[in-house]
Order: C-alpha cells, then structure tokens, then sequence
C-alpha cells in the first residue's frame, strides 16, 4: 500500500466522517431513542477512526504529515467522546403578574402543548396570586387554583408536578415529564420578602434549585417595587434577593454558584422619559426598538456589573403592562381622585422579563443584545442555552398584565444517567390476590426508612396523587445492591384495570427518585361478581 493511496483513502474516510459529525441532532422525547441515537452516531465516528488508524499502521511515524495526521485522529476521537452524546431538552417558562384573578378556563396555547418537539421542563412563575387571609390558608391547605389548572392541564400529557414554592401572592411550580424525575435532585426552594422594609411578602423573590442530570439549575421568581421612579430601589431588592437567598448545599450554597440561573417575573422596570402619545404610536406601528433605550431595565444593564452577566432576547413583542382587562388595550380608566391628587393612566411597560445566566459568562464579542444562544464550557460537561422564543400572549385577560413566554434548548452532556433504585413488579396485580414487588438500591443516597414507594395511576399529577403506598424495609436502610421484596395491601389495590406505575419517594429529596417500567393492574374478578363495580367499566358490558 503506497502513501498516495494511503492519504487518498484517509480523506475519503476523513470526509465519510465528516458526513457523520454534520448529521443534523436529532432530540427525542425519550431516553431510549436518544440513548440509541447517540450510541449509533459513536459507533460510526469510531468505526471510521479505526479505518483510519489501520491506514496509519504502514505509513512512516518519521513523516510529518503523518504526524499531523494522528494528531488530527487524537482530536476526532476526544470530539467522539465530548459532543456525540450531547442531548438537547426543551425548557418552557412563563412568567405572569395574575393581578389577584381567578385563572382561565383554558390555558393549552399558554403552555404550547402541540409545540414539537415537546417539552421536557415547564417552570411557571405567578405574581399577585390572591392572598388574601382566607384564601391563603386554604391554599396552605390544598392547592391554589392556578396550581389546580396546571396539573389538570398538564398531568394527562405525562407531565408530572416536582415541586412548588409559595409566598403569599408569589408562586413557582415546577413539572417535568416522568422519564426526567429520577435525575431531578437536590430540589430545595427559599424565599424572602421585600415588602414593607422586609417584613411583608407582596413583593421578594421565590427560588426552587435542583439538579438536572447532574448540572445544577436555579429559577428565581421575583415580584420588584413598583411605580417609573423606583429603578434604583427594583436594583437594590434584586441585590438583597441574591445575597439573602441561601441553600443547604455545599457546592451551591447562593443562587449566582449554580451553573444556570433564570431571574423571571414582575420586575416592574419602566420605559423613562418618552411621552403617553409615542409610546402608544410606537406600539401600535410595531416599532419596539424605538423604545428599547429607555427601557429602565436596559439602560441599568450598562452601569450594574450584576446585570451584565445576565442575557436577554429582544424586546420584539408589545409591552405586558398596564392592559384594561379581557381586551387588548392599553389602560383607559378615567383618571382617580385620592386625597386631593389626580391619578394618571399607566403608561405602557416590558414590566414582566425573562433573563438568564451561565456560569462562567461566555465573552461574546458581537452585539451583547441579540444573542439568544450562552455556554458554559466545562471541559468534560459543557452545558448550552438557547432561547428559542421570547414572546407574550396578548390572548388572555383575565389580568392587567399579559403573560411572558419564553422557550429554551437546554443542551448539555448528562453527569448522571443512573437512577439511584431500581423497582420490579412481580407476578400479575389484582385486587384478587396479594401483589408483590421488589426494589435494589443501585447508587448510595440518603435513604431513610420514612422512604415510601406508591401506587401511581398514569395521568397522575404529583408525588402526592397516589392510589396507595407502602413504606420501604421499615428496620433498617437497605444496602446498596441489596434486593428487598415487599407485600402490598391486596385490599387497597384499584378494583378496576388500569395502567400503573410504583414509584420510590425519598423524604430527604423531597421527591420521587425512581419508577418502575408501567404494568396493567388487572380487574378484580371477585369484585365483578360480587357486583361492586359498574356494569359498564374499561369500556366493556359486564
């Protein structure tokens, strides 16, 4: 085999390969898929150096195109390991000021529930939900109803509540698909008040922290002073918020540690200086980038260090604020009469943002406003966002303010891909006869034996929505690799057929860590006989 046709093979491989690395990637809303994407795309790269390599073995080590030839496969092969197994999830947050409203009746194209690829994450933060005394309490108690129509809208899209943070009117819920709770961690939540010199929570902040296969996450929710002289003090709450806000963990322990954040709410900055009359025509013309350099929130970005570690799309949607209800026009309420002064119309805002951090701050060299895409180049877990869409829905008006949209890519290269428990069902589930399953501890964890595993009906909403449960090996934590067999109530068991899931709920995480592959519970015969169920039941005449 001759040099020519040793480097002629080399760049037809070398493109072959190349076709390989410009295969578009491909998301898929489910890890077998991707985990079969990503090992192909490896087996393929590595197919193609290993023909490469064989070329190499008879060619001179002395030469230097040949050493730069290796050099070259060295590199591909570290490229191989790094990048062909990047995933890419899909983010969706909202941001809303409800203004004490009751919600919608629907909220689907809120949540853009037929958007493809689906979603992955769904972060909601709300502003003035009603707190009032009684009402509160109640909340305490159950659910709010913003919280009800959630997890009613979301649940039967196998979107499952992870966790949830309330402060009086401010609200921060988390859910995900069921497939990304066992590698969601480390969830803790905090809060703290800046109203009334701190002492009253209609305004502060509401953070949730967890960890995203392995990459650790902060959303903050934040609810500012209000009114176009306050910039400053909206500066110095924000500052407060992130000095105050801690978390119990070693690695993380302020919101600004964590490798993303996601600063979100009512921030309630201004457009300064422009007249009613401008604003409006501007507006109404489309033409927001008139507007943008007084935009009390951008001019602060050039002098508060803070801030510039923070990125923002364009403002290329109508500002959120101040609308008269169910329309979409700006404030036209006659002007009120207190104590003698002569109340003006609210002039029009982008109160309700959505900004983000990475950590370390990519230097983008090009124009700081446009950039929609950050990274945080971690040598071995690099992690990527892009925002895909920053909008508002002028659609709803149940409030004075409209809702914020925004859609991220989450790209990244997963730390954990083990769940830390592994659960078996055993045998047929009926009300009929005693069901059995099994579970194996298969990373160490803070177990406890307050640990449950239930009994989860698909379609169900949260950690809580389970059909019955039974506690884990009740005398000691079980050791990891240890198989532990347990007996479930038969009485408690649904009588009708349907499909389940059990899933492990660790009390020091504050969330279910592990599921088992879904199963049918079958239809209690005894029951049917015993004519306890309809006659009419799992669309069947009995």
């Amino acid at each position: 085999m001759n040099q020519a046709s040793d480097y002629q093979l080399f760049w037809e491989n070398s493109n072959k390969m190349s076709d390989t690395f410009d295969v578009p990637r491909v998301r898929s809303d489910s890890t077998s898929t991707t985990a079969t994407q990503s090992t192909s795309s490896r087996m393929i790269l590595r197919e193609r150096l290993a023909q490469l390599l064989v070329c190499l073995e008879d060619l001179s080590s002395d030469d230097e195109a040949n050493e730069e030839v290796s050099r070259t496969l060295d590199e591909a092969f570290y490229l191989c390991g790094k990048y062909t197994n990047r995933e890419s999830f899909r983010l969706h947050m909202v941001t809303w000021n409800v203004g004490t409203a009751e919600p919608p009746a629907d909220v689907r194209t809120l949540l853009q529930l037929d958007s493809q690829p689906a979603t992955d994450l769904y972060v909601i933060g709300l502003q003035e939900v009603n707190a009032n005394p009684v009402r509160y309490i109640s909340d305490l108690i159950s659910e709010d109803s913003w919280s009800h129509l959630l997890m009613d809208t979301l649940a039967p899209m196998g979107y499952i509540k992870v966790t949830s943070v309330r402060m009086q009117g401010l609200l921060l819920i988390l859910f995900a698909k069921q497939v990304h709770l066992p590698f969601i961690r480390d969830i803790q939540s905090t809060y703290t008040r800046t109203g009334l010199f701190g002492y009253w929570g209609n305004k502060g902040g509401v953070s949730v922290r967890f960890s995203f296969y392995g990459h650790m996450l902060c959303f903050l929710n934040c609810h500012l002073a209000a009114h176009m002289n306050y910039a400053l003090q909206r500066m110095d709450e924000f500052e407060y918020i992130l000095d105050t806000q801690d978390f119990d963990m070693y690695n993380t322990p302020q919101v600004l540690d964590h490798k993303v954040v996601f600063w979100f709410g009512d921030l309630n900055f201004r457009i300064a200086d422009h007249g009613m009359h401008f604003l409006r025509s501007s507006i109404s013309n489309g033409r927001f980038n008139l507007l943008w350099n007084r935009d009390q929130l951008t001019m602060m970005k050039k002098k508060e260090a803070i801030l510039q570690e923070f990125e923002e799309g364009l403002l290329c949607f109508k500002p959120t604020y101040k609308f008269d209800r169910f329309s979409e026009t700006y404030d036209t309420r006659a002007p009120k009469t207190w104590f003698g002064f002569i109340g003006k119309k609210r002039k029009p805002a982008w109160t309700d943002r959505i900004l983000w951090r990475i950590k370390p701050k990519a230097i983008d060299t090009e124009d700081e406003n446009s950039s929609t895409t950050s990274s945080a180049d971690d040598e071995e877990y690099p992690f990527k966002v892009t925002q895909n869409m920053y909008t508002c829905d002028v659609s709803y008006g149940v409030s004075d303010h409209k809702p914020v949209i925004g859609t991220f890519n989450l790209e990244m290269r997963k730390k954990v891909e083990t769940p830390l428990v592994a659960l078996t069902v055993e045998g047929h589930w009926s009300a009929d006869e005693g069901p059995t399953f099994t579970y194996t501890i298969l990373e160490n964890f803070e177990s406890s034996t307050w640990d449950w595993i239930g009994l989860y009906k698909i379609g169900f909403k949260s950690a809580s929505d389970y059909s019955t449960f039974a506690w884990v090996k009740d005398d000691e934590v079980a050791a990891n690799g240890e198989v532990v067999t347990v007996q479930m109530s038969k009485s408690e068991l649904p009588l009708p057929a349907g499909d389940y899931v059990l899933g492990y709920y660790s009390t020091n995480m504050q969330t279910l860590i592990a599921f088992s592959p879904t199963f049918q519970i079958l239809e209690s015969q005894h029951a049917v006989m015993e004519g306890l169920l309809p006659e009419n039941i799992n669309g069947h005449e009995k």
